[in-house]
């Protein structure tokens, strides 16, 4: 059977399980070894290390025959250290045969809510995007200098049941004004889940495929669709100046972005089908 290391075993990882262990003999790296007995009754071989200390990951060198990484950079600075410390470890050893990273979206900046494509020059203007830039280029020179089969997911919103922005519609935080507003990119965690194997299976060397649902909604009418879904008061809409003087930073860098994602590559090439093609979807779906 063949081994797959997954880095970053958070929500999306822990779904891709039951589609990875019937085929691989999965590990992961845990920085936390709390964490190891639940992923062992997962089916899974935990491996304790730390990204942010290289040392600690000597045991992945030649481990394992593809590797899954979902693991985020550093909250500071403008490069990923945790990529390269991971594949400075992988490069001892056999160099895996294939290996998939998560990026997000954010690396092309705003786009004025133009239409996406994965040829689209990179314009990251915050920190956490150019983060992810560094850590992307990072992996397709490793992987051409290794012979690495190495594709990159460029990940927009994820959502599901339990993570929807419930608290801050209860909290009335504003929306955009229609007018002004920004579109925004989603995808389902367990749709992300499924386009990673895919991935894995069938993404093409230095590829770059985006991980977005069907859906052109706006980020207004995303609040709006949760809202109402739920029975919440709609967020109350604001000047695009009035709102970024309400929400956080972070919150802002989201807001501020517009852009829509092609997903004919996901489609094509990955021959993924989607389970929920847009927001709607999952929240007409009974006891979601």
């Amino acid at each position: 059977m063949k081994r797959i290391l997954i880095i970053g075993s958070g929500d999306v990882a822990l779904r891709t399980l039951p589609l990875l262990t019937v085929r691989y003999h999965v590990y992961a790296l845990v920085r936390n070894p709390a964490y190891c007995e639940n992923l062992r009754k997962l089916g899974v071989t935990p491996i304790v290390g730390d990204l942010d200390d290289r040392a600690s990951l000597t045991h992945l060198a030649g481990l394992a025959d593809a590797v899954l990484h979902l693991a985020p950079p550093p909250v500071n600075g403008a490069t990923d250290p945790r990529t390269r410390n991971l594949l400075a470890a992988l490069a001892r050893g056999r160099a895996p045969r294939k290996l998939v990273y998560i990026s997000t979206s954010g690396v092309y900046g705003d786009c004025g809510g133009a239409w996406v494509s994965e040829v689209r020059p990179l314009a990251a203007q915050s920190p956490r995007a150019q983060r992810r830039v560094d850590a992307e280029h990072q992996v397709r020179d490793w992987a051409r200098r290794n012979r690495v089969n190495a594709c990159i997911l460029r990940v927009p919103g994820i959502y599901a049941a339990d993570r929807l922005p419930l608290d801050r519609l209860h909290a009335g935080s504003p929306a955009i004004r229609a007018d002004e507003d920004s579109y925004s990119n989603h995808i389902h965690a367990d749709d992300l889940a499924r386009i990673c194997v895919a991935a894995l299976h069938r993404g093409a060397a230095c590829r770059v495929y985006h991980a977005t649902d069907d859906d052109q909604m706006k980020m207004g009418d995303y609040f709006d669709a949760v809202a109402d879904a739920h029975g919440l008061p709609r967020p109350p809409r604001m000047a695009r100046a009035e709102v970024r003087e309400r929400v956080s930073p972070m919150m802002w860098s989201f807001m501020a972005e517009s852009r829509r994602l092609t997903n004919q590559r996901l489609k094509r090439e990955l021959r993924v089908r989607l389970q929920y093609p847009t927001v709607a979807d999952f929240l007409a779906k009974p006891g979601r």
